[in-house]
């Protein structure tokens, strides 16, 4: 599946299949908030977090990326990615784009 944030693939012509998204909310053990809280009293990386999200990332693409596959997509085009504080800790990365078919 080919992924890509410009609205066309160069030397490809697409037919548009339509949205597709893919979404999680990810939230840290209580332990782990404890420990970040400290690490923000001297700054640095949240190492943990950094890592929840990039985790979230990338289920969020992989789901975007079995619905194109559902409806029979080649490529996503205008790939795109928004996140939102669900709450104190939790939060939601969402994938979208526009499955097309190569014709």
């Amino acid at each position: 599946m080919i992924l890509a944030t410009t609205e066309t693939i160069t030397g490809r012509n697409c037919a548009t299949l339509g949205l597709v998204t893919g979404n999680t909310i990810q939230s840290k053990n209580m332990f782990s908030d404890i420990g970040q809280s400290f690490k923000t009293m001297v700054g640095g990386e949240l190492k943990a977090y950094t890592e929840m999200m990039t985790k979230a990332r990338d289920l969020a693409t992989q789901r975007m990326i079995a619905q194109a596959q559902a409806m029979g997509a080649d490529a996503v085009v205008g790939v795109r990615y928004t996140t939102a504080s669900i709450m104190q800790q939790a939060a939601e990365i969402l994938a979208y784009g526009t499955a097309v078919k190569f014709v």
